[in-house]
């Protein structure tokens, strides 16, 4: 792979994307009706509306929580396990607007906090220990972060683009987003 293709960890560049976030969700989903943010693709799969509050549980429980293991306590202690689906649970009865407004604000503190902790180069390189992976990094956890959010973006993407998957009719095998073709 060249340069261009990957990049080494940089916690600003990693906080420019984690704090694009929320207005990026805002832009997309606020104002859409209930149609297009209650949509998923069949069976356990998630709506935009699912995504939304399993971000807002990861910014409670998942990314900040574990930093501070790291930092506090390194591999001496696990990680609480994640619970994947508590969204569906901590949502129930909120609008999507409250859901894009709480997540906006538990990102900005989550991005507060991180400042606070002027994480250097070498604590970047701490370990902690996670239930299921064994040993990572708060580097690995933190560029898992923001990937994290990119995967959800495009997963919310995904879904909302299918809802047309018959209706684009023969350029359905150019739309990647619809079809999953690679390239």
């Amino acid at each position: 792979m060249t340069d261009r293709t990957r990049r080494p960890f940089a916690l600003d560049e990693a906080v420019a994307i984690l704090s694009r976030t929320p207005a990026t969700l805002d832009a997309l989903l606020r104002g859409l009706p209930d149609g297009w943010t209650s949509a998923h693709e069949g069976g356990d799969t998630w709506s935009p509306f699912d995504v939304l509050g399993h971000l807002i549980h990861g910014e409670r429980t998942d990314w900040m929580p574990r930093a501070r293991i790291i930092l506090e306590h390194g591999e001496a202690r696990a990680f609480e396990t994640f619970d994947r689906f508590a969204q569906f649970r901590e949502s129930e009865g909120k609008t999507l607007p409250q859901l894009l407004d709480e997540f906006g604000a538990l990102r900005r503190e989550s991005l507060r906090a991180l400042a606070a902790l002027h994480v250097t180069d070498a604590a970047l390189d701490r370990r902690g220990r996670h239930p299921a992976l064994g040993v990572v990094t708060l580097r690995q956890l933190l560029a898992t972060w923001v990937a994290h959010d990119l995967d959800h973006l495009v997963q919310i993407s995904r879904v909302i683009a299918k809802q047309y998957a018959e209706e684009v009719g023969p350029w359905r095998e150019y739309l990647r987003v619809i079809s999953g073709a690679q390239g």
